[in-house]
């Protein structure tokens, strides 16, 4: 659908896109009365059509191994299976079984259609359920976040299995669906584990006072033990895949530059931390989904902390990261906490998406 646009500013129109969009917000926020229904309809339309944008570009972007880098990969695999090759099934049983049934009944292109459709409506449906009439707001800053766009095209496998931990969460009330879609979610892909150990450990013991602390204490932990930790993580039993982004140094460096203690990336998750603090220990919301929330998001993002110099430490990041966009919104967009909250949540929006844009552009 989009193939007038070229490989090479495929992303980069994609980031100009959602750049125009945040400033129709922020222009909103600042101008319109966001309790007018009317005004706020006007531009939940353009939400909707937002919504039909993020699905076709990104399932409808050509398929390029050069570009969006894994998406070669996932192609390969999906048209050797249509041709008839068989694969052995080891692990993330569910993407796997996914996969062969796409194969028996579309093409390529259908597949990753499908795919986007799959990753990006449970952004909408958790922020329609829990944000109500201000579910652009939110769905704007899941597709504002900056793993978004990486994690559509490129680590597909994981953006799927995370975009139905989300559909999870937004079922949270509903036990048999929340518990179905977390297994569904870890059979995608098995490094779920981590958000999932965090929904368990922060389920079963209610302290935001403890997840905090053991976020605090990850940085100097992960200052002193340096590359202890990605060892000692490997040494207990993740995957092939997964051990090999957390110890193989020499042969993977060249993949992700962006290795050692990344104090901007670590800035960039406090703002979510700090969030979560100032709601639950300032403004004492008492919300047993939000503090779980928070509970799921500072663990998931500690260990990630603690694995901060290994190669592709951003696979582990998103594993907290992903959850960083309800964090920041979900208290700004369902309590009232000042006079003009809304502006300042805008002003809140603008930067979120600002820091995106500027770390794409950067590399």
């Amino acid at each position: 659908m989009f193939d007038f646009v070229p490989l090479e500013y495929y992303s980069t129109l994609h980031y100009c896109i959602l750049l125009m969009i945040m400033v129709i917000i922020l222009l909103y926020t600042l101008v319109y009365d966001t309790s007018d229904i009317s005004s706020l309809n006007t531009l939940n339309l353009v939400g909707y059509v937002f919504l039909l944008y993020v699905v076709l570009y990104i399932g409808t972007r050509p398929i390029s191994g050069q570009y969006f880098t894994d998406m070669g990969y996932y192609a390969r695999n999906f048209n050797l299976v249509r041709r008839g090759a068989s694969i052995t099934v080891v692990n993330d049983y569910m993407f796997n079984y996914f996969l062969i049934f796409c194969a028996k009944i579309m093409n390529d292109r259908m597949y990753f259609l499908v795919i986007a459709i799959l990753y990006t409506i449970p952004c909408y449906l958790f922020s329609k359920r829990y944000l109500g009439r201000y579910w652009f707001f939110g769905f704007f800053m899941f597709v504002g976040s900056m793993s978004f766009w990486a994690y559509g095209t490129n680590g597909i496998r994981n953006g799927f299995a995370t975009a139905i931990f989300i559909l999870a969460l937004a079922y949270y009330n509903n036990k048999i669906l929340l518990y179905s879609f977390l297994f569904i979610s870890f059979g995608l892909h098995n490094s779920i584990i981590i958000p999932l150990a965090a929904f368990i450990a922060s389920g079963l013991y209610k302290n935001p006072k403890i997840y905090l602390l053991i976020w605090i204490l990850a940085i100097p932990l992960s200052l002193i033990g340096g590359s202890f930790w990605e060892n000692f993580f490997s040494s207990l039993g993740f995957d092939d895949r997964s051990s090999a982004y957390l110890t193989e140094n020499e042969a993977l460096q060249s993949k992700f530059s962006s290795t050692g203690f990344r104090w901007d990336f670590l800035l960039y998750s406090a703002t979510a931390v700090y969030a979560g603090y100032y709601y639950i220990f300032k403004k004492g919301i008492e919300d047993k989904f939000y503090i779980h929330l928070f509970g799921m998001y500072t663990i998931a993002n500690a260990f990630w902390i603690l694995v901060i110099r290994a190669n592709f430490s951003n696979r582990f990041a998103y594993l907290s990261w992903f959850l960083m966009a309800p964090v920041i919104a979900y208290p700004m967009l369902k309590y009232k906490f000042w006079k003009d909250q809304y502006k300042i949540f805008g002003i809140i929006l603008t930067l979120y998406y600002l820091f995106t844009f500027v770390m794409f552009f950067k590399g």
